[in-house]
Order: structure tokens, then sequence, then C-alpha cells
């Protein structure tokens, strides 16, 4: 296919599959000629606490949803074909890793960029397509393709949301009805901090503060972190510089599902 000058998309998922994974299949095949889809549930990226073996599942249900959408490869490995029995080797990623989903998951980067790297060289894309939701990750995947030189162009999606403003995951299916009413709290909160960065404020201890009101009154909702970030660095701020883009980040356990959401802004 590349050498009759073909382009290829490619959208590496561990399946379960929403409208955010099925946003992403669109943006590729409207780009590419060709677009493949992976599905790998992929246990580097877990550690021994978080929910490998209970990740949702359902491959009969995502092909189906891809055959509909006009995918043309859906990319099966098993764990033997991708993690052999002597498998040795990873990829770290160093300075962008550290902080937010890094401090609570501190090998999750490591599992992450490794899966990438090796479905990238399986599939040979032209073009990769990631969703804003997991900012941090995607800020990690650019540093790898840009210091290891790789020849595929990253592509930048947006977040797709329910009605209700809450963002797409696979995870939210673990949540009850009334856990799914508390959800809503991260993108409000998020929206507060739209609202009065818009309105000139530039103190991210109060932005953060006002956020945190929130969810005092959500008896489920469990904060691993509120930050706000400088979008091109990952480096946490205090105050925010006018003309500069910054990520405001939200990472929230709702019960036992841990959900994360993100927006970005300029100041």
């Amino acid at each position: 296919m590349k050498k009759a000058g073909k382009t290829i998309g490619f959208v590496p998922t561990m399946g379960y599959l929403h409208e955010g994974h099925l946003s992403l299949v669109r943006h590729s095949k409207k780009k590419c000629d060709v677009t493949v889809v992976s599905i790998f549930v992929n246990p580097t990226q877990f550690s021994p606490s978080e929910d490998f073996n209970g990740y949702p599942r359902d491959l009969e249900r995502d092909s189906k949803i891809l055959e509909s959408e006009g995918v043309d490869f859906l990319y099966l490995p098993s764990k033997e074909e991708i993690y052999h029995q002597n498998f040795q080797t990873y990829v770290n990623v160093e300075f962008v890793t550290k902080s937010l989903e890094g401090e609570f998951r501190p090998t999750h980067f490591r599992g992450v960029t490794t899966i990438v790297l090796i479905l990238f060289n399986c599939v040979q894309p032209d073009f990769a397509f990631f969703g804003q939701k997991d900012a941090q990750q995607l800020a990690v995947i650019k540093q790898m393709v840009k210091d290891l030189k790789l020849r595929v162009e990253i592509v930048t999606c947006p977040i797709v949301r329910e009605r209700d403003g809450l963002a797409m995951s696979s995870r939210n299916v673990y949540l009850s009805t009334t856990e799914r009413k508390d959800a809503t709290v991260l993108y409000k909160s998020l929206q507060t901090a739209k609202n009065l960065i818009s309105s000139g404020e530039r103190k991210v201890s109060f932005i953060l503060s006002e956020m945190d009101d929130l969810y005092s009154s959500i008896s489920s909702a469990q904060i691993d972190y509120i930050k706000i970030v400088e979008a091109c660095t990952f480096e946490i701020v205090d105050e925010l510089m006018v003309d500069k883009e910054y990520f405001v980040l939200v990472a929230c356990r709702i019960g036992k599902t841990r959900l994360i959401d993100n927006i970005i802004i300029s100041a």
C-alpha cells in the first residue's frame, strides 16, 4: 500500500469502543487512504492495584462497530505476540512523565510508550490519531516521536463529551447511576476555571480553590489532582501569562472509578 503511494492512518485502542474512539477513526478516514485500528489491552500500563483484569472488553461488539465505520484493518495482537517470554526492552520519556499521572501511576507511561512504539513498528502508519482527553499521554507520545525521530505524524483530536459534559471513556461503564451524575463535577469544575480565566483571573491558587470547592459537596469524589500546566512543556505554573496556552487538568475518583479530564485555554 505504501509503495502504491497510499497513506496509512492508525488508531491504537484498548477496545470497548465509544464515540470518542470513533471520532478518531473518522478523522483518520477523512485524512488517510487506509485506516488501521488496533485493540490491545496493554498489561504494562496497569499497576498491580489497577483494573487490568476487569477492564471492559467486547471484541464482537467492537468488530461490528469498526466494520460499520468502514475501517480497513483491525489489528488484534496477542499478549504473547507483543511481549514474548524474554521481553526486556522498555521506552522511558523523562521529564514530562514525572508529575500528575506519573506521580499517581509511576509505571504507566513506560507501558504506554513501549506499546505505542511496538504498534508503530508493526503498522508503520503515516499518521496516528489520539484524543486530547489523555493530554499528558499525548505529550509523552509526541516527545517520544520527536526524540526517536519516528516517521509518523501525531494528530490530536478533540475530546468527545456526553450531553452533560462528561468526557467519554471506556471506564464510564463502571459508574453507578448516582456516580454517573456525580461525575459531571469534573466538567463543571473545568468550566469554572475557564470562566474565571476568561474574566481575567491569573492566580492559579485561586482558580484551583474555586474548582476544589465544587468537589466538597460530592461525597463519592476523591481528587488525585487539579493542576494547571503550560501546554507545550507540561510544567506546573503558579500564575498565568498573557498569550500563553495552558491545560487545566483534573484526575478524580468517583467511587472506585478513576476519571480524568482537561480543557486547553489561553490566558
